[in-house]
């Protein structure tokens, strides 16, 4: 009886395409946003996680003031005498670096551009996860001697040398020239910008040749890699409190520094992108709820206009039960109908939305069988009035009615 049902269906959708099509627009267009927005949102958590992955391995930072931006005014920086006592006394540290980081202007013949270059020792490429693409990194010779080196991005590459080879060139960087020895391979965008605009010399090259140093306590952060396996909470509690020591912080004294873990940014990040994805599919399947309101109303219209043929069934023996489910089987099917050309439509625009805002497509089965479910739904809830109205129609005023 139910496939007996869906072909009658069928065949009052066909007589009417237009009718049809605009009727399940709302539930077209709902199931099409809810799917994707999820599916973008999830494939934008994915690249902030994979962003922030790629910043380094089991990667912590300690910066002087309470916050990750910009530091507070009076706070002092560390010395080079904090990361060396970190390291002999903070047990679980795979590596260490102290960074110094300055924004300088950089010269090549006639090109010239502002650019952040980071002052540090060889060991900041590995906990950074920085891979070369030409040349080589500078080594503990290179920092010994403070030689002029430098190691550039791509971006720095792109717009000071062009499509000229980098390596073995001298670029003014500051107050002196440095000769670029390596090239880092492209990493991208990440959350602080583009991580591809740098310029990395050692630390005595910064200090001795491009900004001098004038005080002890110049560095601005101190680079950690944690060991596999090793809890960072117990790390950073050991750093935060070795810290207050060595800035004299009494116990009613907030800290002045922090330590960020990469893996607790990336997971606040993941979260925060996956409750603005629920909250724009919520208000997504709004549409959803106005495509049903549209099938119960043009429904209501077929119960009208149908009033004779469901008179005739009544009056040859048909049953309110049988009625009832054509109508509400009517109205399942033109959701359904819906529900999948969303589904088709979501799948173009996740394919070709991905591309233009760069995350990756992750396809969720989940959630478009979700959709799909719900636009049934809506197809039952607001299809039943209309059904029930018919299969309570009188078989005689219904055959009277003009």
């Amino acid at each position: 009886m139910i496939w007996n049902a869906f072909a009658i269906a069928l065949q009052e959708i066909s007589r009417n395409l237009t009718r049809a099509f605009l009727t399940v627009l709302g539930v077209f267009i709902g199931v099409a946003a809810i799917i994707t927005m999820v599916t973008l949102g999830q494939g934008a958590t994915l690249a902030v996680k994979a962003q922030i992955s790629n910043l380094g391995s089991n990667l912590l930072a300690l910066r002087p003031g309470a916050g990750f931006g910009a530091r507070a005014v009076g706070v002092p920086n560390f010395t080079e005498k904090d990361a060396e006592i970190i390291g002999e006394q903070v047990a679980g540290i795979a590596a260490l670096a102290p960074v110094r980081v300055a924004s300088l202007s950089t010269i090549y013949l006639h090109e010239a551009r502002t650019s952040a270059v980071t002052g540090t020792t060889p060991v900041y490429f590995q906990i950074n996860k920085w891979t070369v693409a030409e040349g080589r990194f500078f080594n503990d010779t290179d920092l010994r001697s403070g030689g002029a080196v430098c190691v550039i991005g791509n971006t720095v590459r792109t717009e000071l040398f062009g499509a000229e080879d980098p390596l073995g060139k001298k670029m003014r960087i500051g107050k002196a020239s440095c000769e670029v020895i390596g090239l880092l391979k492209t990493k991208g965008q990440a959350g602080m910008g583009d991580q591809d605009d740098t310029i990395i010399v050692p630390l005595s090259t910064l200090q001795r040749r491009l900004i001098g140093k004038t005080s002890s306590h110049d560095i601005s952060q101190i680079a950690i890699s944690a060991e596999d396996g090793t809890n960072a909470a117990a790390i950073i509690s050991d750093i935060t409190s070795l810290m207050r020591q060595r800035r004299n912080l009494q116990k009613n004294q907030d800290n002045n520094f922090s330590v960020f873990d990469t893996r607790q940014i990336a997971e606040a990040l993941g979260s925060t992108t996956q409750l603005m994805t629920m909250l724009l599919a919520a208000v997504a399947g709004v549409s959803l709820l106005v495509g049903g309101i549209g099938i119960m109303n043009i429904m209501l219209v077929s119960v009208t206009e149908r009033t004779r043929e469901i008179g005739i069934r009544l009056a040859i023996g048909a049953l309110a039960g049988e009625v009832l489910l054509q109508f509400l089987v009517e109205a399942v099917t033109l959701s359904c109908i819906g529900g999948l050309l969303g589904i088709l439509l979501a799948l173009g625009l996740c394919v070709g939305l991905a591309q233009i805002i760069q995350v990756p497509f992750n396809f969720n089965l989940q959630i478009n069988i979700i959709a799909f479910l719900f636009s049934a739904a809506v197809g039952i809830l607001f299809g039943y009035t209309p059904a029930r109205r018919a299969a309570r129609l009188n078989p005689i005023d219904a055959l009277r009615h003009e």
